[in-house]
């Protein structure tokens, strides 16, 4: 059946995708997570900036800091599974119940252990600070209700995704709305981190009432031993993985925070966010592309070399479309959105903003890296980059404080997620991939 939207488009674009359901599926699903995320773009960043203003850097450093020191923990609570979910979900849709039990039985315990873990570490590392470890434990907390994104994966599988966007849009706008409200009432710090948690716990719930609404029940799903070592079997090497990835993402904000003190990751913390917004993007096009991707492996080599290369083509365009404008303006960006406060800021933003190629390409290795079975191979080069990221930011933050951060960053992202697979065999397939779609060759190829 054509999707409803269809009869907006110009009548040649009908035509092209007239009869081709698969990729108006893709394109439909692809479209409400944009949609999703544009929203949150939008009004997160809004609301964001003024929470920013209302705390100044040194509080806005240590609400940073928090968040980051406790997203080093989150790979035990989702324990790899996201991909290897769908990708289970895609090739054996009947088992669907004892898929989705297990998994939401494991994301519960890796949702205990992320709790358990992160106050821990937090009481041990600063003894002394009791804000810190209340930060820590309720922002820790909100792991527990990401056991619920178990339905999400379904609906990935399905490229249903509206679903999750009726569902966590209606927390986010709510929860935005109250950050407003507690901006006005001059709240404390600790009343943003509750915020922050009853929002995940409010979508958890968004979660099942839609999941529910379209004729599934949470009642009906299974626990099975042996799928959850199953499961494991094939997610462990991505646990780890993941845990590297955790810390190139966020070592940066610890380290500047134990090195230089919290207003130094406050400033910092302000760029990452007008870079990091742009994230959403390769996630978005990953999660509607993947289904049709891993589908396309077990039909035709070429069809599937063909989908990949079409992703790396647009991740790379999106990427330095975003990259070179925003780089360029960063002071005015800056000024506009956080004021003279945080005027350093912008030298942060404008080297930054440029890791946003290699993680968009990083994105789209992930679906080959699972469509192949080389999460080992995953784990050894995210693993590199959180070497390399730990070195680099002991080298240049005592030099370049915050900037110094960001070229780290930068050099972290690009030498694991692009370099390596130039060089080392087994990635060197999906290695000429992503350089064509660098070099733009698919262009001179259709000239």
């Amino acid at each position: 059946m054509n999707q409803a939207w269809l009869q907006f488009l110009p009548p040649s674009l009908r035509t092209k995708l007239d009869g081709r359901y698969t990729l108006q599926k893709i394109l439909s699903n692809t479209g409400w997570l944009f949609a999703d995320r544009i929203l949150r773009m939008g009004v997160g960043l809004f609301v964001g900036v003024w929470v920013a203003r209302y705390l100044g850097p040194e509080q806005f450093g240590l609400f940073n800091y928090v968040i980051a020191f406790v997203t080093l923990w989150t790979p035990l609570a989702a324990l790899g599974l996201d991909s290897i979910v769908v990708r289970a979900l895609v090739r054996d849709p009947h088992a669907q119940n004892d898929i989705l039990g297990t998994t939401f039985f494991l994301k519960l315990f890796g949702g205990t252990l992320t709790f358990l873990a992160a106050l821990g570490a937090i009481v041990l590392l600063r003894p002394g600070n009791s804000l810190d470890h209340w930060l820590v434990g309720i922002i820790a907390a909100g792991m527990l209700f990401q056991a619920f994104d178990t339905i999400d994966f379904w609906f990935q599988s399905q490229v249903q995704s509206k679903y999750t966007v009726y569902a966590r849009n209606l927390s986010f706008l709510l929860f935005a709305l109250i950050r407003v409200v507690l901006i006005q009432k001059r709240a404390p710090l600790i009343a943003f981190a509750w915020a922050g948690m009853a929002e995940i716990a409010i979508a958890s719930i968004g979660l099942i009432v839609v999941y529910h609404a379209t004729g599934k029940r949470l009642k009906a799903w299974k626990v099975s031993i042996a799928r959850a070592k199953s499961l494991l079997r094939d997610s462990w090497a991505l646990i780890l993985s993941g845990i590297a990835i955790m810390i190139y993402m966020k070592i940066d904000q610890i380290m500047l925070g134990e090195m230089l003190g919290n207003q130094s990751v406050g400033v910092y913390a302000a760029a990452t966010k007008v870079s990091e917004i742009w994230y959403f993007m390769p996630m978005a096009i990953s999660s509607s592309v993947s289904p049709a991707i891993l589908s396309a492996k077990e039909i035709s080599q070429s069809a599937y070399t063909q989908r990949l290369q079409s992703t790396f083509n647009l991740l790379v365009i999106l990427a330095c479309s975003l990259s070179l404008p925003i780089s360029l303006l960063s002071p005015f960006i800056i000024s506009v959105l956080y004021g003279a406060d945080y005027a350093s800021s912008s030298q942060v933003l404008a080297v930054h903003i440029w890791a946003s190629v290699f993680v968009f390409l990083g994105v789209g290795r992930e679906i080959w890296i699972v469509s192949e079975g080389l999460m080992t191979v995953s784990f050894l080069t995210t693993l590199l980059g959180a070497i390399i990221n730990v070195l680099m930011n002991l080298y240049l933050i005592p030099t370049y404080h915050e900037l110094g951060a960001a070229i780290a960053t930068l050099v972290a992202y690009a030498v694991p997620g692009y370099f390596v697979c130039l060089i080392y065999p087994p990635l060197r397939d999906v290695g000429r991939l992503m350089t064509n779609a660098l070099l733009l060759s698919w262009v001179y190829k259709k000239n």
